[in-house]
């Protein structure tokens, strides 16, 4: 596998997500971040994070599988959630795993005044090593 799982001692050790990957491979998949859009780019669930977080989670893993990568492939995500509040974490998490399952990937999660445009509660990027 092109991924290396650390939990370094000392440290917490997070449900989620990683502390460090070591990654090797031939080929790395960057994805733009992804937001809670439908095919025809229209927003999905206006005002409801949950929704969202599905959306953009599940678009991610169509981006994944058009550039050839999996979930389990991924090394590194970040998450940026409009206002954020530690409440969010659950709703986030959830869709989360519907996506990674057991896979951890290392994250960032930043919460912002405001995304791309108005409407927008949540968007995800992230890096992949592919063998």
């Amino acid at each position: 596998m092109a991924l290396e799982i650390v939990q370094p001692e000392g440290l917490d050790k997070p449900e989620t997500y990683s502390h460090v990957i070591a990654a090797t491979g031939s080929r790395l998949v960057f994805i733009a971040g992804q937001m809670s859009d439908d095919p025809d780019g229209n927003l999905v669930a206006p005002g409801d994070l949950a929704a969202q977080a599905r959306q953009v989670f599940a678009n991610l893993g169509r981006a994944l599988t058009a550039a050839g990568a999996r979930p389990d492939q991924v090394a590194k995500i970040t998450i940026y959630v409009v206002d954020h509040r530690r409440e969010y974490l659950p709703i986030i998490e959830a869709a989360r795993i519907a996506v990674f399952g057991d896979h951890k990937p290392t994250d960032t999660l930043l919460g912002v005044q405001t995304l791309a445009a108005p409407g927008y509660l949540i968007e995800v990027d992230a890096i992949a090593v592919v063998d």
